[in-house]
């Protein structure tokens, strides 16, 4: 039986199998699970659920919906276990799984939804004109919510390649390779992102921008509002 997300461990009996693959790397995991070793999927599955939920979650926006996709991505990473190719990284292997699987959701939910976007338009409107706060008051639960609500404009692909480059802190080839696109590409999405969230902070939060907007000129300056996400 697979200890799947939110299994009890509580256990021995059943968290043995798995301590005999504490140390061992992701790699080896993959290659015993690609072999169709529960065991090793069971400590893979220790390893990157944090990770991989505030992943979702980031990209959701929902902590309950990016839960119910972990779960399905560890589903799929069993499933397609043959698949695996040991010229990636487990990481970019997982994370492409994770984020397609996120991004499909989003679409699904969105369409749901599209029926109701005019009372949420007004309702996002009454509580920008109450946004008279000092940045560095803000609480974490709150500038999630102002970076949800700033990058609503964003594409999918901008959205992911920002969170996996700036939020998640993964190189350009490693986004490249779990997004499916060039180096280039994802440059230039983060050029977009990062222009965008800056233009709509000044329109919507102008008493927040002047901080934001002179550390976003650098190379790593959108992480200001993503470290705090």
């Amino acid at each position: 039986m697979l200890e799947l997300v939110y299994t009890d461990r509580t256990d021995s009996r059943q968290r043995s199998p798995r301590a005999a693959w504490a140390d061992s790397s992701d790699r080896d995991l993959l290659l015993a699970v690609k072999g169709g070793s529960e065991a090793a999927l069971n400590e893979l599955i220790g390893r990157k659920t944090k990770p991989l939920l505030q992943l979702t979650g980031r990209i959701l926006g929902d902590s309950e919906e990016a839960r119910d996709v972990v779960q399905v991505t560890f589903f799929k990473v069993w499933e397609n276990r043959t698949r695996f190719d040991d010229r990636f990284s487990p990481n970019t292997w997982i994370y492409r799984i994770a984020s397609n699987l996120a991004i499909d959701h989003l679409r699904s939910r969105r369409s749901r939804e599209k029926s109701a976007e005019p009372v949420r338009q007004h309702l996002r409107q009454v509580a920008d004109g109450r946004a008279q706060r000092d940045l560095s008051r803000l609480q974490q639960g709150d500038v999630a919510a102002i970076f949800r609500e700033l990058s609503a404009g964003l594409s999918e692909k901008q959205r992911l390649v920002f969170l996996l480059r700036e939020v998640e802190g993964l190189s350009s080839q490693e986004v490249a390779e779990i997004v499916g696109c060039r180096e280039s590409t994802v440059r230039n999405h983060l050029f977009n992102a990062r222009k965008l969230l800056r233009r709509e902070l000044v329109k919507r939060y102008p008493e927040y921008a002047a901080g934001w907007a002179h550390s976003s000129d650098s190379a790593t300056g959108a992480t200001g509002i993503g470290e705090a996400l």
